[in-house]
C-alpha cells in the first residue's frame, strides 16, 4: 500500500508521495513513487503512483520511451496536461494489456492509479486523477486535490483545511500533517516521503524535499499536532446530558 496525495491551489500546486512497498509483513522496502518532467520556461509535470509497482513503473518507463522520439506525441511536446493524463493513461492500457493476464494467473493484483499534474506554458495549472482502466477525472475548484492509496486516514485534515485560496507554507503543512495521521493508522504507509512544491506559472519545480525518519521538522510537526489534538480534546465541553457520569462512578460488573 501507499499513499499520495496533490493539491491544485490557487498560488500553486503541492505534491507528495511515500516510499514504502508492501509485499508482505517480511517484504517491506522502498522506491520513489514520484517522477518529474520539467523543463525550465515550458512546463513543470509531476506524477504519483500507486497500485502493483511493476505495472506503475512500466507504465512510466514506456512514457518516458516515447518522450524520446520527437516525432510523436510525447510528454514534452504535449500541448496540455489532459493530453499528458491521456498518453499516460494509454501506457498503462499497454502495461496491463501485456502483463495482466500474466499476473492473473498468479493472483497478483495488477490495479494501478496515477496523479499527474503541474503547467505547460499557455495553459493553466492542472491535476488529473489517472484509474487503472486508463480514464481519468479533473480536479475542480469545489474539490482542488486528489489522493490514490491509503486515503481515508488523511482526508479528514484536508477537507477541513484545504481550499483554492490556501497558501503553498499551509498546503505543505496540512499535507505533513496528512501522512503523520496516516502513517500512524497504517503501517502500510510510511517514510521516506518525497515533496514537491510548483508555484503557479513559474514552469519549475520551486522545491523538491526527500523527508526521512530522522527530519527534524516532520519529527516536530508530529509531535506537536498530537500534542494539540490532546489539548484540544481536553478543552471540550462535556455534554449537559451526561452530567451524572463521573469518573469515581463506580463501574458495574460485566
Amino acid at each position: 500500500m501507499t499513499y499520495c496525495v496533490a493539491l491544485k491551489l490557487n498560488a500553486g500546486m503541492v505534491f507528495a508521495s511515500d516510499s514504502r512497498t508492501n509485499a508482505g509483513i517480511d517484504q517491506i522496502s522502498s522506491f520513489k513513487k514520484m517522477r518529474t518532467f520539467v523543463n525550465a520556461g515550458d512546463r513543470a509535470i509531476v506524477i504519483l503512483s500507486s497500485g502493483n509497482l511493476s505495472i506503475t513503473q512500466n507504465a512510466v518507463n514506456r512514457l518516458e520511451h516515447y518522450g524520446r522520439n520527437p516525432a510523436v506525441r510525447n510528454v514534452w511536446n504535449a500541448e496540455s496536461l489532459f493530453d499528458v493524463a491521456q498518453l499516460l493513461g494509454e501506457c498503462l492500457r499497454e502495461v496491463r494489456e501485456h502483463d495482466g493476464q500474466f499476473l492473473q494467473q498468479s493472483n497478483v493484483d495488477c490495479n494501478a492509479n496515477f496523479i499527474v499534474g503541474g503547467q505547460i506554458q499557455n495553459e493553466r495549472q492542472r491535476l488529473f486523477l489517472v484509474y487503472s482502466e486508463g480514464n481519468f477525472i479533473e480536479a475542480s475548484d469545489e474539490t482542488p486535490y486528489f489522493q490514490t492509496g491509503e486515503t481515508k486516514y488523511g482526508k479528514p485534515i484536508i477537507d477541513r483545511v484545504i481550499k483554492p485560496d490556501t497558501a503553498l507554507i499551509d498546503a505543505v503543512k496540512c499535507i505533513l500533517v496528512s501522512f503523520d495521521s496516516t502513517m500512524r493508522s497504517n503501517l502500510s504507509v510510511g517514510l521516506p516521503i518525497d515533496l514537491a512544491c510548483y508555484k503557479h506559472s513559474s514552469f519549475c519545480l520551486d522545491l523538491q524535499q526527500h523527508i526521512t525518519q530522522d527530519d527534524p521538522y516532520f519529527s516536530q510537526i508530529s509531535r506537536r499536532w498530537s500534542e494539540g489534538l490532546r489539548g484540544v480534546f481536553a478543552s471540550l465541553p462535556n455534554p449537559d446530558w451526561l452530567t451524572e457520569i463521573h469518573d469515581s462512578d463506580p463501574i458495574p460488573p460485566s
